[in-house]
């Protein structure tokens, strides 16, 4: 009865979620639900029948005298868990950046090559997965602290932090869309029988992850990615799908300064040659707090962000309070009844109930006192 049919209401008028129920032939009851899409100067509503999505994932509740829907403080798209936003066909893999480090793919073992700062990079960035992550588990087993976490490594290479948090106990899946990393990191993980059981590797993209399964994972990790990506506010976005309520995603990346051109590109790659030339572009670095309103919008909560610093002289990295350069990010996933629920999104007519309510009750508080 409403299949496909789209409403549409202009203006700025208030967004709702209305429920309705019918019975029919079937043994089990359909619910249907009626999303509204917010763009600049319209909503457009648009019906879909979901069994049982109600109970199922409980994101809808009534109060007294009123309904109201959870949201997120700034929403420039309200959409459902169950929601398939990204198909394959969109992907946020930059082809260009596909080629160049499919040239380097068979480099990503020399610790003392083009990789080693990553590798060094180790020393900061697996601990402060680790201790993040204990926090929000009770208990945890002597030598594999992070056993019963699965972990998604975005962009994983050749598995460079892949393999230290399967060490830690962890099950991790390794993703990446150059193939031959993928291989690299095969290869490397079967000299080890434990990490051949806890590590998965897949050349795929994160959208195609986001295709098949969605809150899968305790943790998110995409180390020295984002800036490598098309499209930011997507990859976030997919990030937070395949994240568990109350999970964690990890970034660490470079910030978009003058500083982090003059050093990160023309120092790191045209003069020192700590990088191949092209490994970056500064248009695609993005700061802190652009990061922080990315992650927001989509549900995340900053717990922390601390900027690192690396010596190419020791060759090691050492954390700082100055994030003009690298910096390393940790976000947690709110579950969908913890957001707040805006006033504006109470029904009008349940608002003048209300007050009406309050009024009568107000005068009867007034006959009590007499």
């Amino acid at each position: 009865m409403w299949g496909g049919r789209k409403l549409s209401c202009s203006g700025n008028r208030f967004l709702g979620v209305v429920i309705s129920r019918y019975r029919g032939t079937q043994t089990e009851s359909t619910r249907l639900i009626t999303s509204a899409v917010y763009s600049e100067n319209q909503f457009s509503w648009t019906p879909q029948t979901k069994p049982w999505v109600f109970s199922e994932y409980r994101i809808m509740w009534f109060k007294s005298y009123r309904m109201t829907f959870a949201c997120l403080n700034r929403i420039k798209i309200y959409r459902y868990p169950w929601t398939r936003l990204y198909s394959t066909s969109r992907t946020t893999v930059d082809s260009s950046e596909v080629k160049t480090f499919l040239a380097l793919a068979h480099r990503w073992w020399d610790e003392q090559g083009i990789y080693a700062p990553l590798h060094s990079m180790n020393d900061l960035r697996v601990p402060f997965i680790r201790d993040n992550l204990l926090k929000t588990v009770a208990d945890h087993q002597p030598g594999k602290p992070l056993s019963r976490m699965k972990i998604l490594d975005v962009g994983c290479g050749g598995g460079l932090l892949t393999e230290p948090l399967g060490r830690l106990g962890a099950s991790v899946t390794g993703i990446d869309p150059v193939d031959e990393n993928i291989n690299t990191a095969q290869h490397h993980k079967s000299f080890d029988p434990i990490l051949d059981k806890r590590i998965e590797y897949r050349a795929c993209s994160l959208e195609e992850i986001v295709e098949e399964t969605t809150e899968a994972f305790d943790a998110v990790v995409a180390s020295e990615v984002v800036e490598h990506v098309i499209d930011l506010e997507t990859f976030i976005q997919c990030c937070c799908q395949v994240l568990k309520p109350g999970g964690s995603l990890f970034i660490t990346t470079i910030n978009k300064t003058q500083l982090s051109y003059a050093l990160g590109i023309v120092f790191a790659e045209q003069i020192a040659g700590i990088v191949p030339k092209g490994t970056h572009t500064w248009e695609k670095f993005v700061s802190p707090e652009k990061l922080e309103s990315i992650l927001e919008s989509n549900g995340l909560s900053v717990q922390s962000m601390a900027g690192m610093l690396y010596n190419p002289f020791s060759g090691y990295w050492h954390w700082s309070e100055n994030t003009s350069l690298n910096y390393a990010a940790h976000a947690v996933k709110s579950g969908v009844q913890d957001h707040p629920v805006p006033d504006e999104f109470v029904f009008k007519g349940e608002t003048e109930e209300l007050r009406g309510q309050d009024s009568t009750n107000a005068g009867a508080q007034e006959e009590l006192k007499k």
